[in-house]
This record gives structure tokens, C-alpha cells and sequence, in this order.
């Protein structure tokens, strides 16, 4: 399956395709998830500021995304 979630989308877009992705954001690094501010950084930025590999995050949030969708 296409990649559906890019590194220009807001955590607020991520979270908008399903209330799990909060999970894997949080478990990967991503502690603003709560944060107001954070609802509007795109992942590339969130993952600049947390010290995080941002291709490593897409990857994740890409295969729990799909793994959602699939139903597995």
C-alpha cells in the first residue's frame, strides 16, 4: 500500500486519520501529541526537535497506519 502519511502533514492531520496514531507518535519520541503547539508542527519538524530520525518515523507511522487499514 502507498505511503499515505507524509513528513509535510501536521500531527493534528496524523491524528485525524485515526485516534491510535497517537500511540505509535508517542512510543516513537513524540511527546507533543498533547501539546497544543504541537497539533500544527508538520512530523519533519516534530522529529527536528526531538532528536528523531524523520524517514525512520515515516516508516512507522506508515506501517501502523497501514496495518490499521489492512485490518491487522
Amino acid at each position: 500500500m502507498k505511503d499515505v502519511i507524509t513528513a509535510d502533514m501536521t500531527i493534528g492531520e496524523v491524528l485525524a486519520l485515526h485516534p491510535s496514531m497517537a500511540g505509535v507518535l508517542t512510543s516513537g519520541g513524540m511527546h507533543c501529541v498533547g501539546c497544543m503547539a504541537g497539533s500544527g508542527e508538520t512530523l519533519a519538524e516534530a522529529a527536528m526537535v526531538h532528536g528523531i530520525e524523520p524517514d525512520l518515523l515515516l516508516a512507522r507511522v506508515n506501517a501502523f497506519y497501514n496495518a490499521i487499514v489492512n485490518g491487522q
